[in-house]
């Protein structure tokens, strides 16, 4: 009843649950990362290191599940998904109730999301190493999997979106914004790149191929980073900054605009991870230009943050959560101007496939993420616990470890990777030759920056691991408390916004009106081009002066709308939709002849199709790509530059996003059967200094035949033209292949023996195709595909 008094006792025990599976995970992922650093350094920590540290006793030249390919998913999966998850869902819950003055709408479905997710780590953390993966940057995880990420996302929706509706505060604050927009769009995002047909329990390939497979992972690879670790961090920067300061936000209507901005920009900057590649011009451009374009929202909300601790600054000498949650959004500052720098088209043709994307990658991870995190968790134990934190001197230790562990890892980064795209792409003699043919060369030169790097991620790893101890004898003096608000249950006579009230008014009305226009101009012929310059001229300038006119309506319209959680939420879908449209609708529903150019690519066969699925389950697309760039260096070095159709059947694409290794677009041919044999046996008999694994397991393992028949069925489905085979022609086209490429192998002079069935006989009848094609006829792509 209407000023009745009423006190609400939140459930922060789920609080405590997200926060203390975050500090676990994050120990684990960043362990896993310095063990990934260390294999970067010395090729023997895959797997060789166990029988240095046994003594001999167990005997190994490398083990399948320790390798780099099989490991490094292992981290960004359990960085991403396990630690930034966990806190942030800690983060939402414990601010969210006391935002909307109400516990969370269920105990259960907050039970089931808590340990729902742990259930999907685990199972991650089982399944990556086994090479059980979809070959897809933070998308590797099998389609079960896939399934049970989305209804545990759906059920943490549910919970949220059902305590909004039982709010007793009724204006969203601005946090609760950005948590909207992250359930939505990692909703959108997650089921569109994951989008798969299974060809057993296991394993399945992706709807998408080649260019479009490119451009959805990208749509979704890029604004994971958008909307899964940055949108929910702002969220928790726009509550806790102002409670650690005891200072309100600097500006609520930067606030205002740094949301708006930003949802709707990043949703178009996914093409900047393929500049220079096979993918149309337009999509290049379009997704630099929107990235330019980020700086100015990222750069307001890092301002709006720092700027709440006007009139505080004094007390980041002394509090360690100031410290942590400033230095956090300074970071966010510099990872948000750096991204934009490196979308630019001339800096991304020095910075792409190098180690500069890997530290720019970390300062965020670390520097944003990490810092934040922590910086939350000293600020959230004492009030989950009901007592002071342990020892303030651990965390200001805690912090500056990280620190220097963060400056160390982005500087060594700052200089491989410069260094690594400057030898691959110099030529001498006028630009006829490479001034450093081997690509070992480039590996010796960065190596010390791999031991810098290993070391800063120790510090990082070092601070980690004294922020846990610090907690966990902070919760042994402490009592678990769940927080208590009394509220006066009262009238609201704020006004809601109907559905219809959202989209007929005039700032909706000019907001569509000037992207629609904006559209238009772009994409169409110049007359019309020009008209729609125009009217987009002419309704700026109306919406300009309505606003000086009608401002106070609109900024009364805003009120109602953040009074309405529903409409509020239909908005911000269509933010962040359009972007999608426009980008991805046009590409994924053209007719494959027009996007083919000069070359058609060549059906893999029996053989080569178990082949590949072996080389993406040893994650060699970690450390190799598939697309050679049109610049002299590269085309020197690996061929002729990449052409769209050369992958077009390729289920899931394989261009890759780092150079590890060579690029082996064009490596069918260039080495025969003998030296591929050896060069996975150990492939420091064939580069010498080469950091890459031993794969003595290839040698013995079987290949997997009778997974081809459902295999190539999925295929066909996917529009590869595949003609209709039964399963005895497609042991006998795989028997017969195996059977040549043994019989090679074991030629006069060779000591190589190997059973045809083995893996490393499909793994080499794989490598050998890549490169081959056929020319392009007008009309080839889709006559082939619509063969039986």
């Amino acid at each position: 009843m209407p000023g009745q008094k009423v006190t609400i006792e939140f459930n922060d025990r789920i609080v405590r649950q997200f926060m203390i599976a975050s500090i676990f995970w994050g120990a684990v992922g960043m362990l896993v990362g310095v063990i990934v650093a260390a294999q970067l350094g010395w090729w023997g920590m895959n797997g060789k290191f166990l029988e240095y540290i046994t003594f001999g006793l167990i005997k190994s030249e490398g083990v399948s599940f320790l390798t780099f390919g099989r490991l490094r998913p292992l981290h960004t999966n359990a960085v991403i998904f396990a630690f930034v998850g966990n806190m942030m869902f800690a983060g939402i819950y414990h601010s969210t109730q006391r935002l909307v003055k109400a516990r969370l709408a269920s105990d259960f479905l907050s039970n089931l999301h808590f340990w729902g997710w742990q259930l999907i780590i685990v199972a991650a953390a089982i399944t990556l190493p086994a090479g059980l993966t979809r070959s897809k940057e933070y998308a590797e995880l099998i389609w079960p999997i896939n399934i049970a990420v989305a209804v545990i996302w759906v059920v943490f929706a549910i919970n949220f979106f059902w305590t909004l509706a039982i709010r007793r505060e009724k204006s969203l604050y601005v946090a609760i914004w950005f948590y909207i927009a992250t359930i939505i769009t990692v909703a959108m995002l997650y089921i569109v790149n994951h989008l798969s047909i299974p060809t057993s329990l296991l394993h399945s390939y992706p709807v998408f191929g080649g260019v479009q497979d490119a451009l959805v992972q990208w749509w979704y690879g890029h604004n994971a980073v958008a909307f899964f670790l940055t949108t929910p961090i702002l969220g928790i920067m726009y509550y806790y900054m102002p409670k650690a300061a005891d200072r309100p936000v600097y500006s609520y209507r930067l606030s205002v605009v740094h949301f708006w901005s930003l949802v709707f920009l990043y949703i178009w900057a996914g093409p900047h991870h393929l500049l220079h590649t096979a993918l149309p011009e337009w999509l290049q451009s379009l997704g630099m230009l929107f990235s330019l374009m980020l700086w100015a929202p990222s750069w307001g909300g890092m301002l709006n943050g720092l700027l709440t601790l006007r009139g505080a600054w004094d007390k980041l000498r002394t509090d360690p959560v100031l410290k942590f949650l400033a230095a956090g959004v300074t970071f966010y500052g510099m990872a948000t101007f750096e991204g934009p720098l490196l979308s630019i088209k001339s800096v991304n043709s020095l910075s792409h496939y190098t180690d500069w994307t890997i530290g720019h990658v970390h300062g965020g991870a670390l520097g944003w993420n990490a810092l934040m995190a922590a910086g939350m968790f000293y600020w959230l134990t004492p009030r989950l616990w009901n007592t002071k934190l342990y020892s303030i001197n651990a965390a200001n230790m805690h912090f500056w470890l990280s620190l220097v562990g963060i400056m160390m890892y982005m500087g060594s980064m700052w200089i491989a990777g410069p260094t690594q795209g400057l030898m691959l792409g110099a030529t001498a003699e006028g630009g006829t030759i490479l001034k450093y043919p081997n690509f070992v060369e480039t590996l010796l030169e960065i190596r010390p920056m791999m031991w810098a790097r290993l070391l800063g991620g120790l510090l990082f790893l070092a601070g980690w691991i004294i922020l846990a101890w610090n907690i966990w004898m902070t919760v042994r003096r402490g009592q678990a408390v769940n927080g208590v608000m009394e509220v006066h249950e009262e009238a609201h006579d704020q006004k809601e916004v109907t559905l219809k009230q959202s989209f007929i008014n005039a700032p909706f009305l000019y907001s569509a009106g000037i992207i629609v226009l904006t559209l238009i101009w772009a994409f169409s012929p110049h007359t019309i081009s020009l008209l729609a310059l125009l009217m987009l001229a002419l309704v700026c300038i109306m919406s300009f002066v309505h606003l000086q006119v009608s401002g106070k309506t609109w900024g009364q319209w805003y009120d109602q709308l953040l009074c309405s959680w529903f409409p509020f939420t239909i908005l911000v879908f269509l933010a962040v939709a359009v972007g999608g449209v426009v980008q991805i609708v046009p590409l994924v529903t053209v007719d494959r002849d027009q996007v083919v150019e000069d070359r058609l690519q060549v059906p893999y066969t029996p053989l080569e199709l178990a082949g590949r699925d072996i080389y993406v389950r040893e994650g060699c697309y970690n450390c190799h790509s598939q697309m050679i760039r049109p610049f002299v260096g590269e085309v020197l070095r690996y061929g002729e530059y990449s052409r769209l159709g050369e992958s077009i059947y390729d289920h899931p694409y394989q261009w890759g996003s780092k150079r590890t290794g060579p690029d082996i677009a064009r490596v069918g041919g260039k080495y025969n059967h003998a030296w591929h044999y050896r060069h996975m046996e150990n492939p420091r008999s064939t580069s010498a200094d080469s950091n890459m694994p031993n794969y003595p397991w290839l040698l013995e393992a079987k290949t997997d035949s009778a997974a081809l028949p459902s295999k190539i069925r999925v295929q066909r489905i996917l529009g590869v033209p595949y003609p209709e085979m039964s399963d005895e022609q497609i042991a006998a086209l795989f028997d017969e292949q195996a059977k040549k490429i043994a019989a090679e192998l074991a030629a006069p002079g060779s000591d190589i023996f190997v059973e045809p069935d083995r893996e490393i006989v499909a793994l080499i009848a794989y490598l050998q195709q890549l490169g081959k094609s056929q020319p392009y006829t007008p009309g080839a792509a889709t006559a082939a595909a619509a063969k039986p």
